[in-house]
């Protein structure tokens, strides 16, 4: 696949993504598409995981907007960097946010199946985003990590 028609899809996937459109983001993911969040600990397979997911994810971050700045890549991979904006709401783990919305850098890398997305995962800081919601990173990481708990930052 050529790196122009996989920055197509990667911008089209942001797009979908910015409106909280979950049947076309849908429509870019491989059947055996993953997903996976390191700094939330998930990891999602398959469509019908991801189309939970991204509801989910769209509830708790119902303003969220991505912009990709730049991208590099190689025969297997595309990796992609911008700023995701996005307004922390409700108290799904445990804490409250203070409703402002953050502007957090994040780093995308993508790769690619029958002209499909097949797998994302998405890097960003925890921290710079508990700060910017008003919120205990500390107190997050334990309901996302409880096996974690007691400070272990292996």
């Amino acid at each position: 696949m050529h790196t122009r028609l996989r920055f197509e899809l990667a911008h089209a996937l942001a797009a979908a993504k910015s409106r909280q459109d979950v049947p076309a983001a849908l429509r870019l993911f491989h059947p055996d598409m993953v997903l996976e969040s390191p700094a939330l600990g998930t990891t999602y397979r398959g469509l019908a995981e991801n189309a939970k997911a991204l509801r989910r994810f769209f509830a708790w971050f119902p303003d969220y907007d991505v912009a990709l700045d730049g991208h590099a890549d190689n025969p297997d991979t595309l990796v992609c960097w911008g700023t995701a904006r996005l307004t922390m709401t409700g108290n799904r783990f445990g804490v409250v946010p203070n409703g402002r919305r953050a502007e957090v850098p994040v780093f995308i890398q993508f790769t690619f199946e029958e002209d499909l997305i097949a797998g994302e995962r998405f890097f960003f800081d925890l921290a710079t985003l508990c700060a910017q919601s008003g919120v205990s990173t500390d107190a997050l990481r334990q309901k996302l990590f409880p096996t974690r708990a007691g400070g272990d930052t292996a």
